[in-house]
């Protein structure tokens, strides 16, 4: 196993896992059929005042904008004592080391699509061996206050709903959040994709290991080597003859559960998050850029409804003209403002 450095509770640099891992030069466009609704990477179809970008900061953005204190009082009276569903994105998991995807510090990248790993044994390959190096690391990442604050609001002051979250790292749940909807899947599951099995993470990573002697043997050296590129490409990324298994029960796909760029979200998860949503009489969310419909169908679900949304992100987010209120800054300082209300 890894034993690259970090700060405890934090991902380390090489747990680019939740990006689903650059595969290409040139950033990999949908194919024509995709829409934006089945695509949780894809740019929607709206017409915004400017462009998010799909992967990568926001150009001219005007990141760690603070909003007065004033104005989160008013959030906060609007908030407090309703029932509230919460939608979260990356930006809830950054102050845990994982990367968001248009913020700040994000790096551009081209995003593993759906097909390409369901249509080339040597995208595979790519797909696993980073993600087998990157994944003890990915391990590391624990809830951050911004997670246990929330919890702890719901717990209180906010009656939430549930979360609905467009991250797949889990951390809401062990920070202690319930109901949590995985709306893009978890990242710590294996679904097969011809019998629709579902398995842990950790025990394929065990077996790859297993079938990949020479790159276990290695492990601590590829993921200070990921850590280290300035394009964030491992060496790992170059093992065609990677080995990985496939399903044991019907010989199928094996694949992370987690939604790819040009896979649709599974309908049960999105009748689930749709019916947090409607309970509530409040919509607060964090962290999320809403660049993708995946999110912003919430909002605008809400927004007809007539309930109050609130948005708290830092940079700008394609949900701003929708919002009630509009909250610049970081979580976690927003969210202890309002436990310390």
């Amino acid at each position: 196993m890894s034993n690259h450095k970090g700060s405890p509770g934090r991902a380390g640099p090489a747990a680019d896992v939740g990006r689903w891992f650059s595969t290409a030069t040139q950033p990999a466009a949908p194919p024509a059929t995709v829409t934006p609704e089945a695509a949780p990477s894809a740019p929607i179809s709206s017409r915004p005042l400017f462009r998010l970008p799909a992967w990568g900061p926001v150009p001219h953005a005007q990141y760690g904008h603070r909003s007065e204190p004033e104005l989160l009082a008013e959030a906060w009276d609007l908030l407090h004592g309703e029932p509230t569903a919460v939608l979260t994105g990356a930006g809830m998991s950054t102050s845990s080391g994982l990367p968001d995807y248009r913020g700040r510090d994000a790096v551009p990248r081209a995003p593993m699509t759906f097909q390409e790993f369901m249509g080339s044994d040597l995208a595979r390959r790519r797909y696993w061996a980073r993600s087998t190096v990157g994944w003890t690391q990915f391990l590391r990442a624990r809830p951050n206050h911004g997670h246990e604050l929330l919890a702890r609001l719901g717990d209180e002051d906010l009656p939430v709903t549930g979360v609905i979250t467009q991250n797949v790292d889990a951390l809401h749940q062990q920070a202690g959040s319930d109901p949590v909807v995985d709306l893009h899947g978890r990242l710590d599951r294996v679904r097969c994709m011809g019998c629709d099995a579902v398995s842990g993470r950790e025990a394929l990573h065990r077996r790859m290991l297993t079938m990949n002697p020479a790159l276990a043997s290695r492990l601590p050296e590829l993921a200070a080597d990921a850590a280290q590129a300035p394009d964030g490409d491992a060496e790992a990324d170059r093992n065609a003859d990677f080995r990985y298994p496939a399903c044991p029960l019907c010989g199928g796909i094996l694949k992370p559960d987690v939604v790819f760029f040009g896979e649709s979200a599974r309908r049960e998860v999105v009748r689930e998050a749709y019916a947090l949503v409607e309970e509530a009489s409040r919509l607060l969310v964090l962290g999320s850029s809403l660049t993708v419909q995946s999110g912003l169908r919430f909002v605008r679900a809400a927004v007809k409804a007539s309930t109050p949304v609130v948005i708290v992100n830092d940079g700008p987010t394609r949900g701003d003209e929708q919002a009630s209120l509009r909250i610049h800054g970081r979580i976690e300082d927003v969210l202890r403002a309002w436990a310390g209300s």
